[in-house]
Parts: structure tokens; C-alpha cells; sequence
């Protein structure tokens, strides 16, 4: 503040001056007002300096409830109002003076959430950190609206409580964000249902190859016979109505040499028995799919370990994989509880991918190495699955059971191939593990706990 003009009063003439008082006396007085006059001036500055420290505060403060996006509501012991803020205005839509002055009671939209309000205003040993509430609001078009309430006591600098802070936050966006994220967590399961779906699909899709491949060679050979069956029964049939049509036996001879009736009933025999045999064949092929399919009906039991690991590489050689080799050294034989369907895919999963790696990377030829052991104490069976191919980067081994992480192409993976594998195997109380082979390629683990005879 820009120092006053001050000038000092004028000596009163000699012939005024009171009895007694000198010109000394006087200017003591002059000094005096001097000093009490820049005392005011000083106390006037600090106090300018203190309102405006004071306004920049009460904006702060201003600032502070208008920004906020909960709705605040001071009342005194009563329920009247003293302070609000914009949040609730503007859900209210009533003006912050408006709201001020009135109770707090009559913003409710029921009469329940008026009683829960008064009943916390009536309770006199509030807590003071807080006590929750939920009541309805009524909104600027007259709706109710959902707000949980946090009330909390107020006290003067005597510590007596003179009323209470309410801060809430309209439940409805809370409601909505919940909705939201509850239909993209079912999109998400839906998902990855179809992507579980389609992983399943792709396994199938493999050992559908090798099925059909399988399944060829047997219904070809039937199918062969059956033609010649056929053929046959149409000569039998001939020869049978000349037989019957009462013929000499003379005049039968050059007709069933014709009809090389003799070769065809040497030649039945082992066309039946060559049908039989295709017939059988197929059959059990069939059995083998059922039986390795009734994990998906959640059954479990004894499952030999050996002809699973079999079967695998039975169906991946003569599915997608016709120029693999795979040296498999089975080991003691090792029985395990579980489901033979699920253990099939894990088998099938990592042989496959073993393929993969190894032809992809042009190994030659594409070779892996199946073994399987057990511990000392019999009670773990363990299968060693170890390629030929490039093996597993170290950026890769920690994620490399993760969902949806694969090194494969677009379009040529899932990423959930091992992703359940994994799951499966702890399923069935084993530890599947992944590394990376001294000698160079990959080297898979799968390790399951031997199912203990009966006592």
C-alpha cells in the first residue's frame, strides 16, 4: 500500500502555550502522533494483506466443492443447510442460495429416506469416522435417485458437535458402469468359450485327419469285397436257376466252368474272413474315439499312460505329420487317474507342436524324442518330449503357457494349445514345464502321479 502524505501540525505560537509547556513537550507529543499514525498505517496493511490471504482461501474453498462430482451437504444439529455445492444443484436442480436455509429431509424423494436422514440427525454419539446410509434423492425431474451417504459429525473449537457432513454419490452412473462391465465380462466369457471351442475343434480337426487316414485302408478292403461279393452272387444266382430249371448234369459242366463256380466257392472263404477282418478293424478304431471321448462326459479312471502317448503319435503320423519321426521309449508302464480324452489332447497338443516347430524351422528330417520314466519311489510318471527344432527363446519361456501367446503366424494358432494343456495337467495333479534341451531343441515335461492298486 503506497505510503500516505502526512504533514506534521503547525507549533502553536509561543503566547498559546499552556503554562509549563515548552517547545520540547511538544514536539515529544508530535513524535508520539507520528508514531501512532504509521502503527495504523502498518495495522491497515496486514489487515488488507489478511482479507486477501482470506479471499484466496474461501476461492480455494469454492473451487475445492465445485469441482467435486460427489454431492456435499453441510447442515447444523437441525438439518438445515449452511453449504452445498454444485453437484448437488445441479442434481437437484435447485440453486445453491436456495438450498440453503432449508432442511435436508425435504430434498428425499420417500418418506424412508426421510427417516434414515432424521435418525441419523437424532443419534448422538455419531461415529467419527463416519456411518453410511443409502436414501433417494429426488432429482430436477422429480425421479429418485440412488445415493449412498457418508455422514460425518461436525464440532466447534469447543468440540461440540453442531451438525453433520453428508457426501454421497449418485448410485445411478455407478449402476450403469456395473451394468457395462458385467455385459463385457459375459462377451468376454462368450469369447472365450469360442475360442476354447475352437482350440477343441482344432485338436479334433487333427485327429479327424488321422482317423480318415486310418480308416481308409480297412473300409477300402471291405468296400473291395463287398464288390466281389457281389459278382460272385450274381454267377451263384445263374447257376442255381439253370440248376433249377431241371438241365442235365452234361449240360451244367460247360456253364460252371464258365461261371468258374469252383474258383468262387474256394475264393469265399477268405473273402468273408478278409471282410471280417476289415470289418473288425474298424470297429475298433471306433471303440479306441469312444473310449478317448468319454472325458468330455467328466469321466474319469485307470488310464494307461503308454497307449495314450501311442495313440497320439499314432493319430499326428497319420493325420498331418506323415514324415515325422518319433522315437518313443516307453519306459515302466504307468497307470494314472484321469480321463484319457484330455490327456490325448495334451499329447496330441505337444507332439503337434513339435511338428511344427521342427518343419517349420526345415529340420532335417523333423525328429522327436518321447521318453518316459518314473521316480524311485514309483509314485510320478514322467514323459520327456524333446525336438530337433530351433527351441524356445528366452524372451518366450515366461509366457509361454500364457492364453492367447503364440509364436505362430496369423491364422496358424490360437495360443491356447498349451494354455490348456497346462490347465489339464494340473487338473490331473501333474506339473507340465517347458525349457530348453542341452543338445539343442525344445524339451517338454509332463509329469502326473501314478495311480496307487487298491489295497
Amino acid at each position: 500500500m503506497p505510503d500516505r502524505p502526512r504533514a506534521s501540525p503547525p507549533l502553536p505560537a509561543p503566547e498559546a502555550l499552556p503554562e509549563g509547556f515548552d517547545d520540547t513537550a511538544w514536539l515529544d507529543v508530535i513524535h508520539k502522533m507520528d508514531e501512532v499514525y504509521s502503527q495504523l498505517v502498518a495495522d491497515e496493511v496486514a489487515l488488507e494483506e489478511k482479507n486477501a490471504q482470506l479471499e484466496q482461501s474461501q476461492q480455494f474453498i469454492f473451487s475445492l466443492l465445485s469441482a467435486m462430482s460427489d454431492v456435499l451437504v453441510a447442515c447444523d444439529a437441525g438439518g438445515g443447510i449452511e453449504q452445498t455445492n454444485r453437484a448437488l444443484a445441479e442434481l437437484t436442480g435447485r440453486d445453491e442460495a436456495a438450498l440453503r436455509g432449508s432442511a435436508i429431509d425435504a430434498l428425499m424423494a420417500d418418506e424412508a429416506s426421510s427417516t434414515r436422514i432424521r435418525r441419523v440427525l437424532g443419534t448422538p454419539a455419531l461415529q467419527r469416522d463416519g456411518t453410511v446410509i443409502e436414501v433417494d434423492l429426488r432429482d430436477a425431474a422429480g425421479q429418485p435417485v440412488p445415493v449412498d451417504f457418508n455422514c460425518t459429525p461436525r464440532f466447534d473449537a469447543a468440540g461440540r458437535r453442531v451438525g453433520l457432513v453428508f457426501v454421497g454419490r449418485p448410485m445411478g452412473e455407478l449402476k450403469r458402469a456395473y451394468h457395462q462391465l458385467r455385459e463385457a465380462h459375459e462377451a468376454l466369457k462368450r469369447t472365450q468359450q469360442q475360442l476354447l471351442h475352437a482350440e477343441k475343434m482344432a485338436s479334433l480337426g487333427r485327429l479327424v485327419a488321422g482317423v480318415a487316414h486310418e480308416l481308409n485302408n480297412p473300409i477300402s478292403f471291405v468296400l473291395g469285397n463287398v464288390h466281389a461279393l457281389t459278382r460272385y452272387t450274381e454267377r451263384l444266382r445263374q447257376y442255381l436257376d439253370e440248376l433249377h430249371a431241371g438241365r442235365p448234369v452234361a449240360e451244367l459242366a460247360p456253364l460252371r466252368r464258365r461261371l468258374r463256380i469252383d474258383h468262387l466257392l474256394a475264393d469265399l472263404p477268405s473273402l468273408i474272413e478278409g471282410t471280417l477282418e476289415g470289418a473288425q478293424r474298424t470297429a475298433d478304431i471306433v471303440h479306441g474315439l469312444k473310449r478317448f471321448s468319454a472325458a468330455d462326459r467328466g469321466e474319469r479312471g485307470a488310464v494307461r499312460l503308454h497307449e495314450v502317448v501311442e495313440q497320439a503319435i499314432h493319430w499326428v503320423r497319420k493325420g498331418t505329420a506323415p514324415d515325422f519321426v518319433v522315437h518313443w521309449t516307453p519306459g515302466p508302464d504307468c497307470t494314472v487317474q484321469g480321463a484319457a480324452g484330455p490327456l490325448l489332447q495334451v499329447m496330441l497338443n505337444l507332439i503337434q507342436n513339435a511338428w511344427d516347430a521342427t518343419s517349420g524351422a526345415g529340420a532335417q528330417p523333423p525328429t522327436l524324442w518321447i521318453t518316459g520314466t518314473c521316480d524311485p519311489a514309483g509314485a510320478t510318471a514322467r514323459l520327456t518330449f524333446r525336438d530337433n527344432g530351433p527351441g524356445i527363446a528366452d524372451a518366450h519361456l515366461g509366457r509361454l503357457f500364457d492364453p492367447f501367446f503364440t509364436t505362430k503366424p496369423v491364422g496358424k494358432g490360437t495360443g491356447l494349445g498349451l494354455s490348456i494343456s497346462y490347465g489339464i495337467v494340473e487338473q490331473h495333479g501333474g506339473r507340465l514345464l517347458a525349457g530348453n534341451h542341452a543338445d539343442g531343441g525344445a524339451e517338454f515335461v509332463v509329469e502326473l502321479p501314478v495311480m496307487r492298486p487298491a489295497a
